[in-house]
């Protein structure tokens, strides 16, 4: 074993980790099989076996796993918690959508011991060292802490990389200093380094280097101004960039730079394309709510399809961790007086509404201060109303807003600051903030209910008795807790404007919204600029699949609902467009959707005041280190790059590069895609990487997502995301950007 894995082994959490333990795997209150556990001699993979018997087994590696929870942190381990105590229970949680692992160990110190064995591994997982040590471990298939030629070429395989022999055996020849004919991990290293030398940043680097060996402060501020379009302060940011990230003491002694520290910039935080400082908390959270875009989920309790999909209170956690601050409950009469939570007369799994309150308090503010918002779906009888109206005043105490901050009726929202760590209700209200009603009262169907399908612009009759048919009775005691978010039926702009207040939010369904959107966009921008509109996907989407959530920020639309357990294009917009402003779940709205006498339509934004144009132009320069789509053995990809624009429907364009054949490990394409984007404020630029296929259609490698406001110009990296919006690396793509005016 090599020197640096033997420090972890001598952990003795990690040392009973490899010997095994026989641990409870837990599915739900009456499946629980004891199943042996043990963490693999490469110290990054643990092993179990899925059955007594036969020889059936499962394995995953460390690096999939994201944190362990301690207790009876699932609902799972919760409904055992009387006969397992907490102390032996324990959940692996994993990146992305993958289901956690709840088990149960047999004592005490026992469970500890992969608890704290299994987060220190996830530690040194993260660190790019243990990545490189990851592939010796994996190449080392006889494990005795040396790789020959033949174990290296199947690495490179491994590693994506279609390489000469010969040259392959050159650079194997140049790491073995010790000519013996192995690799151990320090030549290794070495061996890498000489692997992943990059000629396309080589050449930036000599294009600025007056003697090719280093960058000094003078020729490294011109980059930083000419390329990188950093001119404020390019001295002090040159002098703080080598201290940051150059290696060699004696460099960094007289203000220099040389290459390695001039690439380690440049796939750096500093490096990437999207500007760090706008990654933190940087905008004016005091204006009123209705000025902000709003991460938001649709049917928060499914990790599936909304037809026989899982219900589950981890739909919850994961939502909020990811700083969605909207989450929908829809609520109907449980057994023994308690309400549940699903999918109504469908098949899918029911869950307590009073869990996932007590989620809602332990989950709501770990990721963000920001308000979240309840968008309750009430079917519950009164009893049951009242019921949940207890459940939410008892378990979340003075999280709950119960009433208008200032005790005044308010004439608009209030701000997201002012509602820091407030958790509000929308749902139906009989009558306003200014009146108080008998104890039974009537509501009508707002418009999510009015069609069993949620899409309420289908053709329907009018018929005096049916309307009658639509009031129902609504609990006091839940009406009460309806404050700012106050459901009601839209019934037109101009309705809106003479008789709507503030805390009045309706619903529309995808279709209902672009179409009016198409039809009335100025007006829907001023609508939404004084009040909250919720959109929501149609019920004709049984597999739970999106619609695109820009053609509903283009109007304004605040709380733009998705289905978060469902990965794909829409999802990656909406990370990307809130990865933003620290991740917090609230985004400004730009100026022009903020002002209630707005002109701007996204059907017509060349008639806006202040419209200018911006040019966008991408040189997609090379790839790096790309994952395999096709594990199988010789597999290799042929990648292409596609950047695509989203917008305003005229910003709604894509162009793409050449594929190249047979290299995952360094594509170079060098070639520049050019785009006009109309509506910078409101653009999300997706760059994606494909395997191209001449015969069907092409594999997703990786993609990444950002704001166009938020793109650093000059030569840049782009670190890749999987299919769930999860890291993978070091899978990146290096461009140069330049965004100019039109002239």
């Amino acid at each position: 074993m090599d020197p640096e894995g033997s420090c972890t082994e001598d952990d003795p959490h990690v040392k009973l980790m490899m010997e095994g333990s026989t641990l409870r795997k837990v599915k739900s209150r009456f499946w629980k099989k004891q199943r042996h556990f043990r963490l693999l001699e490469d110290g990054l993979t643990i092993w179990y076996k899925s059955g007594w018997a036969g020889k059936g087994h499962s394995k995953f590696s460390v690096s999939d796993l994201e944190a362990v929870r301690e207790g009876h942190q699932s609902e799972v381990l919760l409904s055992i918690a009387e006969e397992f105590p907490a102390e032996l229970c324990f959940t692996l949680v994993f990146h992305g959508r993958q289901g956690n692992l709840d088990l149960v160990a047999e004592t005490p110190d026992e469970a500890q011991a992969w608890i704290q064995g299994v987060r220190k591994l996830i530690h040194k997982a993260q660190n790019m060292d243990e990545w490189v040590r990851d592939w010796f471990l994996k190449a080392d298939k006889n494990k005795d802490g040396k790789m020959n030629f033949k174990e290296v070429k199947k690495l490179l395989k491994m590693m994506n990389v279609d390489m000469n022999e010969d040259h392959a055996l050159c650079l194997f020849t140049m790491a073995d200093k010790s000519e013996t004919g192995y690799l151990e991990i320090e030549q290794f290293v070495h061996f890498y380094k000489i692997l992943t030398q990059r000629d396309e940043v080589w050449k930036v680097f000599q294009d600025y280097s007056g003697d090719g060996e280093i960058l000094t402060l003078e020729e490294l501020e011109c980059f930083l101004r000419v390329e990188q379009q950093e001119g404020q302060h390019s001295s002090h940011r040159a002098e703080e960039l080598i201290q940051r990230y150059e290696p060699l003491e004696s460099a960094v002694n007289q203000s220099a730079m040389t290459m390695d520290g001039f690439q380690a910039y440049l796939c750096s935080l500093d490096g990437s394309i999207f500007k760090p400082e706008l990654l933190e908390l940087h905008q004016d959270m005091t204006q009123p709510l209705s000025h902000y875009f709003i991460s938001s989920s649709h049917n928060t309790y499914l990790l599936e399809n909304q037809l026989t999909g899982l219900s589950s209170l981890e739909g919850y956690i994961q939502a909020l961790k990811r700083g969605c601050r909207c989450v929908e409950v829809d609520s109907w009469d449980g057994d023994d007086g308690e309400p549940v939570v699903y999918h109504g007369h469908t098949l899918t799994k029911k869950i307590l509404f009073k869990d996932v309150i007590l989620t809602l308090r332990d989950y709501a503010f770990k990721v963000s201060e920001f308000p979240v918002i309840v968008s309750l779906e009430n079917h519950c009888c009164l009893e049951q109303q009242t019921v949940m109206a207890n459940h939410l005043r008892q378990i979340l105490g003075d999280m709950l807003l119960t009433a208008p901050l200032d005790g005044q009726i308010p004439e608009r929202l209030p701000s997201p600051q002012q509602l820091r760590g407030k958790i509000l209700l929308k749902a139906k209200k009989s009558g306003g903030l200014e009146t108080r009603l008998d104890e039974t009262l009537a509501y009508e169907a707002s418009d999510e209910e009015e069609v069993a399908d949620g899409d309420p612009e289908s053709p329907t009759l009018k018929d005096p008795q049916a309307e009658e048919n639509k009031k129902s009775k609504l609990s006091r005691e839940l009406s009460d807790l309806v404050v700012y978010c106050k459901n009601v039926r839209f019934q037109g702009f101009e309705q809106a404007r003479s008789n709507a207040t503030c805390y009045e939010i309706s619903s529309f369904s995808e279709s209902k919204a672009k179409r009016l959107s198409k039809e009335a966009g100025a007006e829907f921008v001023r609508y939404n600029s004084q009040q909250l509109s919720r959109t929501y996907p149609s019920g004709m989407r049984t597999d739970s699949s999106n619609y695109n959530p820009q053609d509903m920020w283009s109007t304004g639309c605040q709380i733009v609902a998705l289905n978060f357990q469902t990965a794909g294009l829409e999802m990656d917009l909406n990370d990307g467009f809130f990865r933003q402003n620290g991740s917090c779940g609230l985004i400004l709205k730009p100026d022009f959707m903020r002002d209630a006498n707005s002109r701007f339509s996204p059907e017509k934004p060349e008639e806006r005041p202040g419209y200018k144009p911006l040019r966008l132009s991408i040189q997609v320069i090379s790839g790096q280190q790309l994952p395999k789509v096709n594990m199988k053995e010789g597999s290799i990809v042929d990648p292409l790059v596609r950047v695509e624009i989203f917008g305003v429907p005229i910003d709604q364009v894509k162009a793409e590069t050449s594929h190249i054949n047979n290299n995952g490990f360094n594509p170079v394409w060098n070639q520049t895609l050019n785009f006009i984007i109309h509506v910078p404020e409101l653009a999300l630029v997706r760059f994606v990487v494909e395997d191209f296929d001449m015969t069907t259609k092409n594999d997703f490698i990786g993609q990444f997502t950002l704001p166009f406001t938020c793109i650093q110009p000059g030569y840049r990296h782009i670190h890749l995301l999987s299919k769930d919006g999860t890291p993978i690396p070091p899978s990146s793509l290096f461009v140069n950007v330049s965004i100019s005016e039109l002239t």
